[in-house]
């Protein structure tokens, strides 16, 4: 292995260790996140000045402000917020772009082709936003699942007598998390003073999700028009339900499908590193003849059509 190769792997395994190491604890976590939540929502003036105090170091103030001129950070910024994690949309990009330069740059240690290095470099460079997205769909999956005994608990907390602003604390301190600290947040922001639908505009927002979208919309229909509010929830949680049992047979249905596009995505990847670990030097020709450029081209061009109609053919609107 060359050296400049194992420095880079030294560099990038010390890298992890620190930031495993010094990573805040649970209750450090919990007690940002919170502070987040009570100032989240356009309490900021309309020459975007606010007086709060702004959160973070002034570095990663200063580095938000020079990501904020690149195109696409308020849709990694809204993506960051809607994952719930922690972290900061211009430390991403900068994590991208510098975990992109290094893996281009040691691919090109390898790779004769810098056409093929860049796009390694900036496969690898978008692992943090992949991860984000990821943990994004999973949040809201557990979202989905949750909303239907939250609307419940609205309801039952409706007829027993409670506003609706403390049946939405109510939600909040009894549902588990997505839900409850989605939910606590909107009840904080009303006792701030937000009205009602800019709190329900904010939680569309924040989870931009049809369920979320029809309660949203029953509430605020209920405020400007009256109704009976306990029915019109008990009605959106049937809904609700019936759509996550559609959207549990389609998963059944379209298995397979998924399970194909992972397997032809993934085998010829696996197929390179068997063969490499056989003969380092058949696969060779590849990366050095012009030909065998072509050739691996071609195949990430057709297996990125491929994927993109399996998703076509397996994404069901419920």
């Amino acid at each position: 292995m060359s050296p400049i190769i194992l420095f880079g792997l030294l560099l990038l395994i010390t890298f992890a260790l620190l930031l495993y190491f010094l990573k805040p604890t649970v209750t450090e976590v919990a007690v940002r996140q919170h502070l987040q939540d009570i100032h989240a929502g356009p309490i900021a003036g309309p020459d975007g000045t606010s007086i709060l105090k702004s959160q973070g170091s002034d570095s990663a103030q200063w580095l938000n402000g020079m990501a904020k001129q690149v195109p696409g950070y308020t849709w990694l910024s809204h993506l960051v917020s809607q994952s719930g994690t922690t972290w900061q949309a211009g430390s991403v990009l900068a994590s991208c772009l510098g975990t992109g330069i290094v893996m281009s740059w040691m691919a090109s240690l390898m790779i004769s082709s810098t056409v093929l290095s860049v796009c390694i470099g900036v496969a690898l460079g978008a692992a943090p936003v992949l991860y984000l997205w990821i943990a994004r769909e999973v949040r809201f999956s557990r979202f989905d699942n949750l909303l239907p005994e939250a609307v419940d608990l609205m309801s039952r907390g409706l007829k027993a007598g409670h506003a609706i602003s403390a049946v939405f604390e109510m939600v909040g301190n009894e549902v588990g998390d997505p839900v409850g600290s989605e939910f606590k947040t909107m009840a904080e922001q009303q006792s701030l003073g937000i009205p009602m639908r800019e709190a329900m505009d904010n939680l569309v927002t924040r989870v931009p999700r049809d369920d979320v979208r029809f309660l949203a919309a029953a509430v605020l229909l209920q405020k400007e028009t009256g109704g009976n509010l306990v029915q019109i929830l008990d009605k959106t949680a049937v809904v609700m339900r019936e759509r996550a049992r559609l959207r549990g047979q389609l998963k059944i249905y379209t298995a397979q499908g998924r399970i194909t596009g992972w397997i032809l995505c993934a085998a010829p990847f696996l197929m390179f590193a068997l063969i490499n670990l056989v003969n380092k030097e058949y696969e060779k020709p590849l990366f050095t003849d012009p030909t065998g450029l072509k050739m691996i081209y071609a195949g990430l061009a057709m297996m990125i059509l491929g994927v993109l109609a399996i998703r076509k053919i397996i994404d069901i609107k419920v």
